[in-house]
């Protein structure tokens, strides 16, 4: 059996969904569907999930969700009329509306688009709709609670009919509605793989699965067939969007392959994701990723590597002061912490510094902002000479210079810290280096 999950854009209109429906009974091995919420239609267009959290902002500042509500309710009603379906949707979205009212948090009416796109769908298929809340758990503490989740997933193990299971959200211990961070429909559709023990996870989206690199910075890069879950890791914490990057981990207990397609060309093999790349002719370099908006404390002190607790008494700072460490690259008498800009938000940065001078009597301390980070991940590498030659000199003669140079033990990645303006050219100069 096959689990397929959705995104947004293949729930967007009618069109999308026939797309959808024309997938799943093209292969009679799809019986387990997961949906997002409706995505855009066209660029200004509004997102559902979206206009959902407006529903309840509404609500708290004027004790009405009407107006947003209306917008919702139309977009649902045109949809069952356009697919000739003969269910009132009216009737559920009044009753989403009533609750909202009723609601002390924004996750009741953010999980109420992947809902309805399931009341959909399952119409659509005339497959049984399971609603997330009754299979999906969370812990008094609001951490995913991993194996009442499997169990409960798993009675729904070898369905003949089909099932349709809402994305995004699941139920805590007090009934009430917890949704997953964004793009967690994603988080979802490898719960229900692993529950179900499919063959294979499908991740259905609006793109070919994964390219070498960002198109918008370099002109048709070429595509990834197969990437192991570590580079699936590595590459979407550098931002590659394209799969929530925990929706690995449910998979991976049981190594069930992911299979990203694209709901517009369905005929595209997409991109595998395994448990293991090994017997595969791959290259030296997976993929290569990075992300603007990071910042550096750069600290120096003689004799440092010999004071016992120097690194702990910085990361205690960094540590009540709610900050997460990124990378923390160190010499002999140097330590570089490299975070994101978005923890500096809000934050005395002056009081930060006196409280890291407090604590380790520096003899210098500096904060960088705007450092861009690159990972070039490939498990090739590892076996393959010359990697960071080719990445340095491309670097070199792109005129950039490489202000931190990070590896990982597993040799799985190399990432290096440019300056932001050099960003674009950095990514260009890589890419043609060990792929033109």
């Amino acid at each position: 059996m096959k689990v397929c999950k959705f995104g947004g854009t293949s729930m967007a209109s009618a069109q999308s969904i026939l797309n959808v429906k024309s997938i799943i009974e093209s292969d009679s091995e799809r019986k387990y569907v997961v949906v997002s919420a409706p995505g855009k239609r066209f660029s200004s267009d509004i997102k559902i999930t979206d206009m959902l959290y407006g529903a309840y902002e509404e609500k708290v500042e004027t004790g009405s969700c009407r107006y947003k509500m209306a917008i919702i309710r139309e977009r649902f009603v045109n949809l069952a009329k356009d697919l000739n379906l003969d269910i009132d949707m009216n009737k559920y979205i009044d009753e989403v509306e009533e609750n909202i009212l009723k609601s002390t948090s924004p996750d009741y009416a953010a999980s109420r688009g992947e809902y309805l796109s399931a009341v959909i769908m399952s119409a659509v298929l005339g497959y049984d709709m399971v609603d997330a809340g009754d299979v999906i758990k969370f812990k008094h503490d609001g951490t995913f609670d991993s194996e009442l989740t499997n169990d409960l997933v798993s009675k729904y193990k070898g369905t003949s009919k089909g099932i349709v299971f809402p994305g995004f959200y699941g139920r805590m211990p007090d009934k009430s509605i917890k949704t997953f961070t964004r793009g967690g429909s994603d988080f979802t559709g490898a719960i229900i793989a692993r529950g179900v023990k499919a063959k294979v996870y499908e991740n259905w989206t609006d793109v070919n699965g994964f390219l070498v690199t960002d198109p918008r910075l370099v002109d048709n890069p070429c595509h990834i067939e197969v990437l192991s879950y570590e580079e699936l890791r590595e590459l979407s914490y550098m931002g590659a969007g394209v799969l929530h990057p925990d929706s690995i981990f449910p998979v991976q207990i049981d190594k069930i392959p992911i299979n990203i397609r694209n709901t517009f060309e369905p005929n595209h093999k997409g991109t595998f994701i395994l448990h293991s790349t090994q017997g595969y002719n791959i290259p030296k370099v997976t993929g290569i990723a990075g992300r603007k908006g990071n910042t550096t404390i750069s600290l120096k002190k003689a004799m440092m590597n010999s004071e016992i607790g120097f690194c702990r008494k910085v990361l205690s700072v960094l540590e009540r002061n709610g900050l997460s460490v990124e990378h923390v690259p160190t010499g002999i008498d140097t330590m570089s912490i490299v975070l994101s800009d978005k923890g500096f938000k809000g934050l005395d940065e002056n009081k930060l510094v006196d409280d890291i001078r407090g604590a380790v009597n520096p003899d210098h301390i500096e904060v960088t902002h705007s450092l861009a980070l690159i990972a070039v991940v490939g498990h090739g590498m590892a076996n393959s000479r010359g990697v960071a030659a080719t990445l340095f000199t491309a670097l070199y003669k792109a005129g950039v210079n490489v202000r931190m140079i990070d590896q990982g033990s597993s040799e799985l990645n190399i990432i290096v810290g440019v300056e932001e303006k050099d960003y674009n050219a950095s990514i260009k100069a890589i890419y043609n280096a060990f792929f033109n």
